[in-house]
């Protein structure tokens, strides 16, 4: 049995081809592709030698692989629920993509989710509901350190780097950026020519330092001053991690780097470029702290952050430490959650590393309140944000603003095929393949992150007034709730310990944030012994 459609293709190859020589060329388009299959049984049984199965089930065990290649789209176009999905489900793209074309969003017949099942999610609304206001709201980054303040919108574009997407997505994100009013953040692959379309932009600076190195790959101040000075360039952010691979470097190979992306990162064209795990200028919180007032100088006084996915909870009490320590501030702080984002990582990191987006940004809200410091920093969230309501829910657990990537993405065209790592977008979003990038138009993208983007924001300030707010940092976090795996219904207040002012300065607090704090160490980011 295990050879019989083998032996099937060779005798009907062997009778279909006799019948093609003797009776009618007729019996040619039968012949050569059962001649084709017999040859490929030959192959899978005398001379390949990496597949066992294929040496057992010759011919028929092919369907495996053909069913294997086409299993995401099957799942995705014909089996999965519009609910099953992720990291986004259907229902979800199809709001993007709504919302994007700036056409009916409204849902018939209720919700599809189960709002008695575990996760369920919600929040309270007030019998005195009020009106859309008529301007959206937005957030001043930059304390009394900062020179230059910066306005952000509540929704902003999260860190994509122009090589992990193509030229025709980074102008299409950024002239949506420009004609919002809302930021774009560079990601660590720095400013490139596709940037320059008007939008503000937000320069990440990783651990490789691109747009602002030495050829030894340490920060170069003369370099960066002079990018920094754009006035395109509204904010800059120290990556410490992101929540796809925290903790974990990378190595760009040069075949990827073309002549664009070397000039975006100032490194030589068709060379490897390395990204280390940590920062080479600095080894300690105070020397963090020195870098980023060195940052903000060389900056014209222009707000700078960092961004990191939180781990160890002594290290991030040891930068509060540090910032208490020298009177140097961030202007803000980007939490980023371990759920990933628009970046490959080996699966262990995917899904097993660093603190998923809702326990990191409630922990760096208590350390910052804990430590008297919240009121000089401002927090902004990325993580898998789509919604008004999503904005919302992190605004409760201690956000400023937010910031989204793949939703972004899924705006300018993503179907979320989950190729981004091959360079074979099917969409011409995450790919360096100029054939690819092609198909995707500029303008009409450009017209659709807009208009995404604003439509958001709009829900976002339909359900704030619905909850009788006049602005979502209004929010308490007793109006927003999720049912945990025991049925039981709890609030953010109540899922969370909370810190008052001040609260670790006094040696107070919940256990886990007391000895955070006494682990900590200004002047290094091992924990006390």
């Amino acid at each position: 049995m295990r050879y019989s459609i083998f032996a099937a293709c060779v005798v009907l190859a062997g009778l279909t081809g006799w019948l093609a020589l003797t009776v009618s060329p007729w019996w040619w388009p039968a012949a050569a592709p059962l001649a084709a299959l017999a040859l490929l049984g030959v192959y899978d049984v005398a001379i390949q030698r990496r597949h066992s199965v294929l040496r057992n089930y010759p011919v028929i065990a092919r369907l495996r692989y053909v069913i294997e290649a086409f299993r995401p789209e099957l799942r995705q176009y014909l089996f999965a629920s519009d609910k099953a999905e992720t990291p986004f489900n259907r229902d979800q793209r199809s709001l993007i993509y709504q919302r994007a074309k700036d056409i009916e969003d409204r849902a018939p017949f209720g919700t599809k989710y189960d709002v008695y099942a575990a996760d369920y999610s919600f929040m309270t609304h007030s019998l005195a509901a009020r009106p859309r206001g008529e301007t959206a709201p937005r957030v001043t980054v930059g304390g009394d350190q900062c020179d230059r303040p910066y306005a952000a919108s509540l929704l902003n574009i999260s860190a994509m780097s122009f090589g992990a997407l193509s030229p025709n997505a980074i102008m299409a994100l950024n002239q949506g950026a420009a004609r919002g009013g809302f930021f774009h953040d560079t990601g660590e692959g720095s400013i490139s020519r596709y940037h320059r379309c008007g939008g503000d932009l937000v320069w990440q600076l990783g651990t490789g330092y691109f747009g602002a190195r030495r050829p030894d790959g340490r920060f170069c101040d003369d370099t960066f001053r002079d990018t920094a000075a754009d006035d395109q360039v509204k904010m800059i952010e120290i990556k410490l991690s992101q929540g796809a691979k925290p903790g974990h470097g990378g190595v760009l190979p040069g075949e990827k780097v073309s002549a664009a992306i070397a000039e975006a990162r100032g490194v030589p064209v068709g060379r490897d470029v390395l990204s280390p795990p940590s920062h080479p200028e600095f080894s300690t919180p105070v020397e963090m702290m020195a870098f980023m007032a060195r940052v903000r100088a060389l900056a014209g006084g222009k707000p700078v952050g960092f961004k990191l996915c939180l781990g160890h909870d002594w290290e991030f009490a040891a930068m509060a430490k540090a910032m208490r320590a020298t009177g140097l501030y961030p202007d803000f702080i980007v939490v980023d959650g371990a759920e990933g984002g628009t970046g490959a990582a080996p699966l262990e990191f995917c899904d097993h590393v660093g603190m998923p987006l809702a326990e990191g940004l409630a922990f760096a809200h208590n350390i910052l309140v804990g430590a008297g410091l919240r009121d000089r920093i401002r927090l902004g969230a990325s993580g898998k944000v789509v919604t008004g309501f999503d904005i919302l829910r992190l605004i409760s657990l201690g956000a400023d603003w937010c910031n989204a990537a793949r939703a972004f993405m899924v705006s300018v065209g993503c179907i979320q095929s989950l190729t981004c790592h091959t360079n074979r977008c099917p969409v011409g979003v995450a790919t360096t393949d100029p054939w690819r990038a092609r198909a995707l138009d500029v303008a009409d993208k450009a017209d659709r992150v807009y208009h995404f983007h604003r439509n958001t924001i709009a829900e976002l300030m339909d359900v704030t007034g619905a909850a009788g707010l006049d602005h979502p940092g209004q929010i308490r976090r007793n109006m927003v709730f999720r049912r945990r795996g025991d049925s039981r219904v709890v609030s953010s207040a109540e899922r969370f310990d909370w810190l008052d002012t001040g609260e670790l300065l006094a040696g107070s607090g919940p256990e886990r944030y007391r000895r955070a704090w006494a682990m900590a160490q200004a002047d290094s980011f091992r924990p006390a012994r």
